[in-house]
């Protein structure tokens, strides 16, 4: 997409169109389909990226210490958000699972759009959601709730993390919180679903993009598709979703993680809210989705609508990938500039920001034909993210270049 004056990506938006606000670590994939499909839209998040701002009327910074949200800014500004007119509510995307009790507990908040609490605790639980796949048949990777004795193997999860950094190898760590799972076999893969009065339909199947980084064995970084499945493996997940939507209640935007090994799947969990992989579908399936994915979200929320069938073969794929700094280095005008006249550069910083080693600096979306091979497209995803390290090495901040407020 051509990058356009805040004034320009806006004048569409009546000023009596209804509010909706969006939180999470980075807003501004929710932001952006917010505002395609018509909403005026407030964006709580720890960047404050120049997309997520062009999109946003409001935007309020909710960081804490590192990649952390500070639950304090959060509950301010979400008593802020809770002003403005003709407000719907909010959704939440990724970062928010520690904080999901404490939200619905809180009074004097803003409507949450998306799951309940009992909803949620019932697939975020992993006592009960683990209990719940056995009941339904539903199989997953063996799982203990007690430090296994030998720990080659098993993996340590925390029930409330997201994006991997949750998951460590049992043996590098003394803790015993949280839950253990044995290493499987499988590609990684996701289904991205909406769901609505105990019913729900799949949209797609991703398959998920991981790196090893430091203790951390399984970082998402990306993902890549629609990628189409042999109709056995299709039913399957398709199965294994209503099953438990079906139990759980879940409403809205959902996704399923799942290992694919052959011609079996093994589920590892439920994100019980909007997952990145929307990007995906969103840029392949536009003539199905002409407002967008959110507005499925919040039919399917506040309407208990499902969304009518989709075309079955997308135009395009496409792939992402969040790109993080090889080492710390203050973002240039000129650097922040080009990525954000760049069509494939997304979660612009602006200029004046410091980026940390290991944070990441933008996020890249390539797309290419329907029918190309996997190794095309992860080729051209390769292609552009390398592009943009090489754009990190040879940024300079010129002594006289004054720092962005905004940072």
């Amino acid at each position: 997409m051509p990058a356009m004056s805040a004034s320009s990506s806006r004048s569409h938006l009546s000023s009596s169109a209804p509010f909706v606000a969006v939180v999470g670590l980075s807003a501004r994939m929710l932001a952006q389909s917010a505002a395609h499909a018509g909403y005026r839209v407030a964006a709580l998040d720890l960047f404050g990226d120049r997309d997520t701002r062009r999109y946003a009327k409001l935007w309020l910074d909710t960081g804490g210490t590192g990649l952390s949200l500070d639950r304090d800014k959060l509950h301010g500004a979400l008593e802020r958000v809770v002003r403005l007119p003709r407000l719907i509510g909010y959704v939440v995307g990724s970062g928010i699972e520690p904080h999901i009790g404490w939200l619905h507990d809180t009074a004097r908040l803003p409507r949450p759009i998306g799951n309940d609490a009992g909803a949620t605790a019932a697939v975020r639980d992993p006592a009960r959601f683990f209990a719940l796949l056995d009941e339904l048949g539903i199989a997953h990777p063996e799982t203990a709730f007690e430090r296994p004795a030998q720990l080659e193997d098993w993996l340590r999860k925390a029930a409330d993390g997201c994006g991997g950094t949750h998951i460590v190898r049992a043996a590098q760590t003394d803790a015993h919180a949280g839950y253990f799972q044995r290493v499987s076999n499988g590609l990684s893969m996701s289904a991205l679903f909406v769901a609505a009065r105990r019913e729900a339909c799949v949209i797609g199947h991703a398959e998920q993009l991981h790196v090893a980084s430091g203790e951390l064995p399984y970082l998402h970084v990306g993902s890549l598709g629609p990628v189409g499945l042999p109709a056995h493996i299709a039913q399957q997940v398709d199965r294994a979703v209503r099953s438990i939507t079906a139990r759980t209640n879940l409403v809205g935007l959902n996704s399923l993680d799942f290992l694919l090994d052959g011609d079996a799947i093994r589920v590892l969990e439920v994100n019980a809210r909007p997952s990145s992989t929307m990007a995906l579908y969103e840029r392949a399936w536009r003539d199905a989705w002409p407002r967008g994915l959110l507005a499925a979200h919040i039919d399917a929320c506040l309407h208990g609508r499902l969304p009518a069938a989709r075309a079955l073969a997308p135009p395009c794929r496409a792939a992402q990938q969040v790109v993080f700094a090889p080492h710390a280095f203050p973002v240039t005008r000129r650097f922040s500039d080009a990525l954000f006249v760049d069509p494939v550069c997304h979660d612009i910083p602006h200029a004046g920001t410091r980026i940390e080693a290991g944070h990441p600096v933008c996020t890249v979306l390539v797309t290419a034909d329907a029918g190309a091979s996997r190794a095309v497209l992860m080729h051209e995803l390769q292609r552009h993210t390398q592009r943009l390290l090489q754009r990190i090495e040879t940024s300079t901040q010129p002594a006289h270049e004054p720092v962005d407020s905004y940072g």
